[in-house]
């Protein structure tokens, strides 16, 4: 994932608590979409890791999101999954390789990440900050120090999280 650095002054960060096997994620997308198409390269969007017990796939598919990073195809990966999760539901890790291979990433690799666990340390972090900032549910979004829960209700949160944005940015500004 990116970094901020000096030569991008003007960039606010977004982080997305989110897991795979999640509805509620799925529905967000259309905002997080409509984020990157408003700010682009001026707003930073973070996932972040935060697997709901009550889907039995979502840590592996929170595992096969970071072997996307590393193939490069991260957010693809995710909005590939993100848009089936009923299938995934049904499927489980079978899927996850499934849609490594639509998507002309290394396959096998991501079958032997999820057997060799080499990203569980990544997820399990995420999962404790998550817990240590109060993350209950997902979506749920922190910019700018403020944490917006996205999993009782998503009115209205892409507009405060463009309010908090275009403050971040104007006062980066200058």
């Amino acid at each position: 994932m990116s970094d901020s650095s000096p030569d991008r002054p003007s960039v606010a960060v977004l982080e997305v608590w989110c897991e795979l096997q999640c509805p509620d994620c799925r529905t967000a997308l259309d905002d997080l979409r409509a984020l990157r198409a408003r700010y682009g390269d001026r707003l930073e969007l973070r996932l972040r890791h935060f697997p709901l017990e009550k889907h039995k796939h979502s840590f592996a598919a929170a595992q096969a999101v970071e072997e996307a990073w590393e193939q490069g195809q991260g957010w693809p990966y995710v909005e590939a999954v993100l848009g089936r999760v009923e299938e995934l539901g049904r499927k489980g890790e079978p899927f996850l390789v499934e849609v490594a291979r639509e998507l002309g990433l290394d396959a096998e690799e991501f079958d032997t990440a999820l057997i060799d666990g080499r990203h569980i340390l990544i997820v399990d972090a995420d999962q404790a900050e998550g817990k240590a900032i109060g993350v209950t549910g997902t979506p749920t979004y922190v910019i700018g120090g403020e944490r917006l829960d996205g999993g009782k209700s998503q009115e209205g949160l892409r507009t405060r999280i463009e309010e908090i944005a275009d403050r971040l940015l104007a006062g980066q500004e200058g």
